[in-house]
């Protein structure tokens, strides 16, 4: 049947070539986001990476599988894209009326946007295998797509090959054109640098299940609290180290006691919010919309959580554009 496909889709027959493709699509976009760390960025490559297998596909030897052939062309294009990028700057506050604490420090990457759930239906729910480090959902959070971009681009593509989608080490050289023993020493450094920045939830207690009750208990209570701005109710929910960040703004707070600084400057400002609920990174998400005196709510942003047993551990706010990848409206009707 492939061999079939890629004869008909080499004489220039498109259907068999996206008959051959779409089983890979969606997971090679979710590879190019763990490389880019933008969803925009990662369509791009996508279809970079569909045009080049279109029309580099006489070249295919079969040598490897299809999907292997893929992953190569799709790596060596993020690695050609982050080698080029210049990273969208830092974006000025923008909240009238509420004046932010000072942060606990700017942040490096403000470049990264979130990734639907809907899109991953069929990624990240594949069990991992005996050499996978990292669990898929683990692998698509917020924080450690965030840590991966502190990585140099070549450590960043050995490390999400091997330690994430569990090429062998042979493969992963010769997608990148390199030895294995070069291969498998960027791969330790990658796991160092790593590991320095994103420790891991060894630590913490584990989130519960995606749309268990327990994590609808902890989404209500959130829910409640920020739309009743309730700085009490919203702060008995935090864990101490409560990580907060406002993306793309460089903007970052550690801690419940400024985190409560901040958020009782947004509550003190006397904006109303109502959120509507979604899901980015397999994390609880809302679009965030903003009253006003005409009634119409328009959308302000999105926000993610990071749950750690019964409590919020880290809370990261997108800008508006984002919520139409979500299936968003930028704004609501009045009530």
């Amino acid at each position: 049947m492939t061999a079939d496909l890629i004869s008909r889709a080499r004489t220039g027959d498109g259907d068999a070539f996206r008959e051959l493709t779409e089983p890979y699509r969606r997971e090679l976009q979710v590879h190019c986001y763990r490389m880019l760390g933008s969803f925009q960025d990662a369509e791009d490559a996508l279809q970079d990476t569909l045009l080049s297998a279109w029309q580099g596909l006489a070249g295919f030897q079969g040598r490897s599988s299809l999907r292997t052939w893929l992953y190569r062309i799709a790596t060596n294009r993020c690695l050609k894209a982050l080698r080029s990028a210049s990273r969208r700057p830092a974006m000025e506050w923008n909240i009238p009326g509420a004046e932010p604490p000072e942060p606990t420090r700017l942040g490096e990457v403000v470049w990264l946007e979130p990734y639907p759930d809907a899109l991953l239906e069929g990624v990240i729910d594949v069990p991992p295998g005996p050499e996978a480090r990292y669990e898929q959902t683990e692998s698509i959070s917020l924080a450690f797509v965030t840590a991966l971009q502190a990585l140099p681009p070549r450590q960043l593509a050995v490390l999400i090959l091997r330690d994430v989608l569990e090429f062998p080490a042979k493969e992963v050289a010769d997608m990148l054109e390199t030895t294995v023993e070069s291969a498998n020493s960027a791969l330790k450094r990658a796991r160092a640098g790593l590991q320095r920045r994103w420790p891991g939830a060894a630590d913490r207690e584990p989130p519960p299940a995606s749309g268990s009750p327990a994590e609808e208990a902890i989404v209500a209570k959130f829910v409640s609290a920020y739309e009743s701005a309730d700085l009490d109710a919203l702060l008995a929910l935090l864990t101490d180290d409560v990580f907060m960040s406002m993306l793309p703004m460089p903007l970052e707070y550690e801690g419940r006691d400024v985190v409560a600084r901040f958020c009782a400057g947004m509550f003190g400002s006397g904006r109303r919010l109502d959120l509507v609920p979604t899901r980015a990174n397999g994390q609880p998400a809302f679009g965030v919309y903003l009253s006003t005196s005409t009634g119409i709510r328009h959308g302000t942003g999105l926000f993610a959580l990071t749950l750690t047993g019964d409590r919020i551990c880290a809370m990261t706010r997108f800008d508006r554009g984002v919520l139409p990848w979500f299936g968003l409206p930028r704004s609501l009707p009045s009530r």
